[in-house]
């Protein structure tokens, strides 16, 4: 241990004679404690509150989506489904039919898009366990589920024998004769309807695939899209090239953040944003740390002069004070993550804050990035305000020895 450590290490828990010098120094330290807290909490907050956001539309879209890149349908033989879920990466597939769709219910219209899927279609995305009222699809004639949302603005009840929704698509081969209807039209009966998300609720009907075929026109072996479920984390350049010989056409593989770029760009932006607020926050805070070392060199300047005559280099004093600020800052640092870590820890096991107006725990979801993060940020704003407090030091502790 060098004499720089040695006397950094003791000026860091000696008292100075001043109170003022101590208190300045104390308060310096528990800023740092605050703000190293805060941004941890924060972080985590956040991360909880996009966990719980993501985990309405995580119950929605698959792990994988695979698209045609040309044309709107994709062509299955009739043993690829058993042959890519074969595949040791693969847990389940089931082919899907999306197209936006005009449905009507006795005097009310509204615009969707409907999902025509199969019995394997729960294998993949456990749809069936959203069902808030009524049951899910029972693949034996024209049937459909509709969300919240949607029932509302249709007045639409379950199991309403007596008036049928009607769902209405264009033809698909537009050269219909004059007078001729050039629209598809499929009366259904609402058996059950689910509830996830508002925007979710308002947007979606499922359907069969027969019932979505017949409306569409479409052959038996012509779907919108296979969706996946993996085993575990699958990276999506490994799974491309397994899959695309299954296909004769060029394919697409979109994964689950795809399938809501815009959701995972506005949370991404979000994050960053609370990230240079307290980032701010912290700078703020390592003002006093500034403050802290200048008094603490104007207080020790007669023991400089001392320690220059007993042979310590100017820069060997330097680094005394500056190991002094990144003492303030790790000491800090330490403190207010551990202080953090036992808050989140506290409110995700014993919660004691809710959300106002409910009985629902705020959430917060505690991840060892986080804390890399802190203790990075620390660091680095912490090294550069040390710097600058101590910035000159060595051309005054000079001038002390000439004097």
């Amino acid at each position: 241990m060098t004499y720089s450590l040695k006397i950094a290490l003791r000026y860091f828990f000696s008292k100075s004679q001043q109170t003022v010098i101590n208190r300045i120094n104390g308060f310096a330290l528990f800023m740092v404690v605050v703000a190293t807290a805060a941004l941890f909490i924060v972080l985590s907050a956040f991360a909880g509150l996009k966990d719980f956001g993501l985990s309405f539309t995580n119950s929605f879209d698959p792990d994988f989506e695979i698209q045609a890149i040309q044309g709107k349908y994709l062509t299955l033989e009739n043993n690829t489904l058993s042959q890519i879920e074969a595949l040791e990466q693969i847990d389940a597939a089931a082919p899907e039919i999306e197209e936006k769709v005009f449905l009507s219910f006795k005097e009310k219209n509204q615009v969707a898009y409907l999902k025509a899927v199969g019995p394997r279609y729960i294998n993949v995305v456990e749809v069936d366990q959203l069902i808030a009222l009524g049951d899910w699809l029972s693949f034996s004639g024209s049937e459909a589920v509709l969300g919240f949302g949607i029932a509302g603005s249709l007045s639409v009840g379950v199991f309403d024998y007596n008036t049928f929704l009607n769902v209405t698509v264009p033809k698909k081969n537009q050269k219909s004769l004059l007078g001729q209807d050039p629209f598809v039209t499929m009366p259904s009966v609402v058996v059950g309807l689910y509830q996830i998300s508002e925007d979710l609720d308002k947007k979606y009907v499922f359907s069969n695939l027969e019932f979505g075929q017949k409306l569409l026109e479409l052959e038996a072996n012509q779907y919108s899209s296979l969706v996946i479920k993996t085993k575990g984390a699958v990276n999506k350049e490994v799974l491309l090239p397994l899959l695309s010989p299954f296909f004769k056409e060029p394919i697409r593989l979109v994964s689950r953040s795809e399938q809501n770029a815009a959701l995972y760009k506005m949370l991404n932006v979000e994050h960053l944003a609370i990230y240079f607020i307290f980032t701010l926050v912290m700078i703020i805070a390592l003002f006093n740390v500034v403050g802290a070392l200048i008094m603490m060199i104007l207080d020790k300047r007669g023991q400089l002069k001392i320690l220059l005559a007993m042979g310590a280099q100017p820069r060997g004093i330097h680094q005394i004070f500056f190991t002094i600020g990144l003492l303030i800052c790790g000491v800090g640092g330490i403190i207010g993550l551990v202080i953090g870590v036992l808050i989140v820890i506290l409110q995700d096991h014993f919660p004691f804050i809710y959300v106002p107006g409910t009985s629902l725990a705020y959430p917060v979801l505690f991840e060892l990035k986080n804390i890399a993060i802190v203790l990075g940020t620390l660091l680095i704003l912490g090294t550069i305000s040390t710097a600058w407090a101590t910035r000159g030091l060595v051309k005054k502790v000079k001038a002390y020895a000439i004097s």
